[in-house]
């Protein structure tokens, strides 16, 4: 896949998923924007991927006011937005009886307001054709214990991305949805103490957990003309974990 000369937005490429697909649009030839909460973990991860290509933005995705320093730090590049990959998330696992709101309003400030309100801002700088991928979750079809708020953020966002994909579909822009399942990321080491890494990783088909770089693939492929004619769709990208519980 070629995106010499493309220009691509990733909320939360600091680490993981993000980090992984940063690099992945980096050597395919991109100039990649990259949001973080904090100057110190855009600084990491600009030494990691030590490319030219790489402009970094100290932007929190659950702040409105940060999201419109993301959009004049795009819009005095002056150029058209290719790729927008709404990635930035976090999880707090509990069970209802334990949530608080605290927790509540972090995750769907976040994931679900966050997402929204960064594509709105966009939405003027895409150019027609573009794509806009959403990071969800495989946890937004299963029905975990624990993962109530969590989940209930990636079925909100799922929602928002099908109707974005009809609302946008007039000037060719498509927008999919990558839901992974357990990958190792910090955000999993944060969310999931390490003696239930092993339980997560049997619950795949093919026992183990995934790889941010392979999540990346996905989301390139997503990404690229190889799916000019998929738009307001889900891709699984999950070791056979849904599929592997019906068992």
């Amino acid at each position: 896949m070629n995106f010499k000369g493309k220009n691509v937005v990733i909320t939360g490429g600091t680490t993981g998923i993000g980090l992984a697909t940063a690099k992945a649009f980096i050597n395919d030839g991109a100039t990649v924007w990259i949001t973080g909460r904090n100057e110190a973990n855009l600084q990491k991860a600009s030494a990691e991927i030590n490319s030219p290509n790489l402009k970094t933005v100290v932007s929190d995705t659950s702040k409105l006011a940060d999201i419109e320093i993301l959009g004049k730090a795009f819009s005095e590049s002056g150029s058209k937005l290719d790729v927008l990959f709404l990635n930035a998330g976090i999880a707090v696992f509990t069970p209802i009886e334990h949530a608080t709101e605290a927790d509540f309003d972090a995750q769907f400030n976040t994931n679900v307001k966050g997402h929204f309100f960064t594509l709105q801002k966009l939405i003027p700088h895409l150019a027609d054709g573009s794509s806009v991928v959403f990071t969800s979750s495989t946890v937004a079809t299963a029905s975990n214990v624990g993962t109530s708020v969590y989940s209930a953020t990636k079925g909100a966002l799922n929602k928002i991305a099908q109707i974005a994909a009809n609302e946008l579909a007039e000037r060719k822009i498509r927008v999919n949805i990558i839901s992974p399942g357990p990958v190792q990321t910090p955000g999993l080491e944060y969310a999931v103490p390490a003696e239930a890494k092993p339980h997560l990783a049997a619950a795949t088909a093919l026992q183990r957990l995934g790889d941010p770089d392979e999540i990346a693939k996905a989301v390139l492929f997503l990404a690229s003309d190889a799916a000019s004619f998929i738009t307001g769709t889900e891709l699984v990208a999950d070791g056979g974990y849904l599929n592997y519980g019906l068992k």
